[in-house]
């Protein structure tokens, strides 16, 4: 992709599953990527399989929590140079009937899945104004289009990023920062195997997921590698407010 190289690249829960894929994509495309994760082992991980040439660093903190996010941005930026992407891919969901779940539960899933997100965009986005402009990719869900059963409030919570990715798009057009949505499918990650368990029930859950799907398979981490990539470089530059999904056709819409 063009533009990338020596570019800074931040990227939320990139310590695993489809953030480190992203992670490792933009490494190779020659960012410097700024790894926001819990965990500083797996951020750790995700800078090892980078690779020897790359310039991976982890910063452990929770999206949820602003004046981290907003010390981490400014320690990005003295370490490392100018933001120039921010790819919010951090989420947590816990698949239950909407009417056997508690506040307490929604709290958490908003606070992460759409507050995170709000955060890291109010540290983040002023800053690529000031530079000159920016890119922001937002890691949503083909669930924000079509609704998922046993996720309600997580399907919530990925509509009102799509809508606001949409929102900010317009408003940051004519500074350079543009803002786009990635809609995954299912994916085979750490947390959608801590969903569906192991056994044989599992593997026919996995086995009625997949014939729901043109592709014939679920998602890789890999898969929305590329995309991202691309929203991220100077190939991306004529697109903006966008929701692409990268479901292997699950949802045509």
């Amino acid at each position: 992709m063009r533009g990338l190289d020596g570019k800074v690249a931040i990227v939320t829960g990139g310590g695993q599953g489809i953030g480190r894929a992203l992670s490792l994509r933009l490494a190779a495309e020659g960012c410097k990527v700024a790894i926001f994760d819990l965990s500083t082992a797996a951020g750790e991980e995700t800078a090892k399989l980078a690779g020897p040439g790359a310039t991976v660093r982890t910063w452990q903190l929770d999206v949820s929590d602003l004046p981290a996010v907003q010390a981490a941005v400014e320690a990005v930026e003295a370490e490392l140079g100018p933001i120039w992407a921010l790819v919010n891919n951090a989420g947590w969901d816990r698949p239950a009937p909407f009417l056997k779940t508690t506040p307490e539960f929604w709290d958490k899933v908003i606070s992460i899945n759409l507050t995170g997100n709000l955060n890291t965009h109010y540290a983040v986005a002023g800053r690529m104004v000031e530079h000159g402009g920016g890119r922001i990719i937002n890691i949503a869900s083909d669930a924000a289009k079509v609704g998922t059963a046993m996720e309600a409030v997580y399907s919530a919570c990925k509509g009102g990023l799509i809508s606001f990715t949409k929102s900010i798009a317009r408003e940051l057009a004519r500074k350079n920062v543009l803002c786009n949505a990635v809609c995954p499918g299912p994916t085979n990650t750490p947390m959608m195997a801590e969903v569906a368990g192991t056994g044989p029930e599992a593997e026919k859950w996995k086995a009625a997921l997949e014939r729901g799907i043109p592709l014939g398979r679920m998602g890789e981490p890999e898969d929305y590698a590329g995309i991202v990539a691309l929203l991220a470089s100077e190939d991306g530059a004529y697109i903006t407010g966008q929701a692409i999904s990268v479901s292997g056709g699950m949802n045509m819409v």
